[in-house]
């Protein structure tokens, strides 16, 4: 038998909180690290989003749909860095002209 949960949490939360985070490494990576790095420091802050994501939906203590909150927040950690990244690289091919 299971116990009704009292108060639910909100699993969306955990999702959005793992694309902020992904939102904020591609923004520290353009303005700190030279350019001819940056492809490998994103490489490096998408790790750091995918750990990110293990440990805000294994802290949430939910099992049911662990495996689709996993990748709705890495797949939208993907998303978000790939636009900001493809931002910075415009921003420096037009920077050049």
């Amino acid at each position: 038998m299971t116990a009704p949960e009292i108060l639910p949490r909100r699993r969306i939360a955990g999702v959005i909180a793992v694309w902020v985070v992904a939102a904020l490494v591609p923004l520290a990576v353009g303005v700190f690290v030279e350019p001819d790095w940056r492809g490998a420091w994103l490489l490096v802050g998408f790790g750091l989003c995918f750990f990110v994501a293990f440990a805000v939906q294994l802290a949430s203590g939910r099992s049911q749909g662990f495996i689709v909150r996993i990748a709705a927040s890495v797949l939208g950690a993907l998303a978000v860095m790939g636009l900001l990244g493809a931002g910075f690289a415009l921003a420096e091919l037009l920077a050049g002209f």
